[in-house]
């Protein structure tokens, strides 16, 4: 089959920063990506209809036969059952939202342009979708996607063992680690969620950690890192210091002391040592956030509500955000007292001011860092991040 996810231009917006640099269906969200979670249930090749200076890094193909994915829709096993008794040419819908649809080629071309022909039978789902709308349902829905990615990926697996000096509270069916994790003596709590370990993971000596959590292959936990589920650490990321409720997407550190709540951490940031993040106003008060759609504030409806990092963003140590803090891409950031609660992309300074980060130095970091990690910047990765320079919203 072949899968094509859907991004709507103003789904897209909604995401900003983190989707700068990659569709909606790239986020990580429980264990898995989105697309990823998808690819569970349906075998295909993955395809995207992204904005256009995305697509060569995330391409799209055409086919005699496409299914269309809302990229903001999480899998469950009713939509996948109606998919699977679906027929070409039906598109379905929740009230207004598309969901999905099954497409020749010529329909799928019309749909993509805003075409939806006669021939094109429109059907209505029952019950309603998990859908993903703005940055914080990320963190939001983390709990639920823990637990729905934990029954997919440990299916008919089987869990290695758990070194005995470990204390672990919790039934042992909410505990799985892949081969080469290495878990030194630590205290694992499942009874408050299920806990998963990635391949080639460690936890090291005196780290305390409480369930749901998802720790992705390579990942660290550094000695006493404090972790709150429902916590994603995406895959071979650092993490030290208190963290609660938050996602990084992967590549990322949190190496030392410091407080992350209700978050979304990109790719390849990094955090310096005794960086706070406020998730909780002294009035209590529901959070704004930023939205590069609406280009203001909007109110989140949520009273706890922490920091939104774009990739290659770093700050150094001692770092303070306010609550409902929205960072672009490729930020450095640095100095005493609060940030605002929005700085755009490729900004440079403190809390007194910032200037822009010229584009050859960033990408020069950037090639550093990633070194480091054995990974190259791609000539698309450049070509996206001089796109971000010259059109961040």
């Amino acid at each position: 089959m072949n899968l094509i996810f859907y991004d709507s231009n103003e789904a897209w917006e909604n995401f900003l920063p983190l989707t700068y640099t990659r569709p909606i269906s790239e986020l990580r969200i429980g264990i898995l990506k989105i697309c990823e979670k998808w690819n569970y249930y349906l075998i295909g090749n993955t395809f995207y209809y992204t904005k256009e200076y995305l697509r060569k890094k995330f391409p799209l193909v055409i086919k005699s036969e496409n299914l269309i994915i809302n990229s903001c829709v999480l899998p469950n096993k009713y939509l996948i059952k109606l998919i699977n008794n679906s027929n070409l040419n039906e598109i379905y819908f929740y009230k207004e939202t598309f969901i999905f649809s099954k497409l020749d080629e010529n329909e799928t071309k019309n749909f993509l342009n805003n075409i939806i022909s006669d021939n094109v039978i429109r059907k209505e789902i029952e019950q309603k979708p998990v859908i993903i709308e703005y940055l914080w349902d990320i963190f939001r829905l983390n709990e639920e996607e823990i637990l729905n990615d934990f029954d997919l990926i440990i299916k008919n697996k089987e869990s290695e063992k758990l070194p005995s000096y470990v204390i672990y509270k919790g039934d042992k069916k909410s505990l799985f680690i892949e081969k080469g994790a290495n878990i030194n003596f630590c205290v694992i709590n499942a009874e408050y969620g299920p806990i998963y370990i990635g391949e080639e993971t460690e936890i090291m000596d005196g780290a305390l950690i409480r369930g749901p959590l998802a720790l992705c292959e390579g990942s660290v936990l550094k000695m006493g890192a404090k972790i709150y589920g429902p916590t994603t650490i995406g895959p071979f990321s650092k993490i030290g210091g208190e963290i609660n409720n938050s996602v990084i997407l992967g590549y990322s550190n949190k190496a030392h002391e410091g407080f992350l709540g209700n978050s979304v951490i990109g790719e390849w940031c990094n955090i310096g040592a005794n960086t706070d993040t406020s998730n909780l106003k002294n009035t209590y008060e529901t959070v704004k956030m930023w939205n590069y759609r609406k280009k203001g504030f909007i109110n989140t409806g949520l009273q706890f509500a922490g920091l939104i990092m774009g990739d290659h963003t770093k700050c150094g140590i001692n770092t303070m955000f306010n609550t409902g803090t929205v960072i672009g891409v490729c930020c450095n950031l640095y100095g005493e007292g609060y940030h605002r609660n929005f700085v755009p992309s490729f900004s440079w300074g403190n809390s007194k001011g910032y200037k822009k980060y010229e584009i050859t130095k960033a990408i020069e970091t950037i090639k550093k860092m990633m070194s480091r990690r054995n990974h190259s910047l791609s000539q698309n990765d450049v070509e996206i991040l001089n796109w971000i320079y010259e059109n961040d919203l």
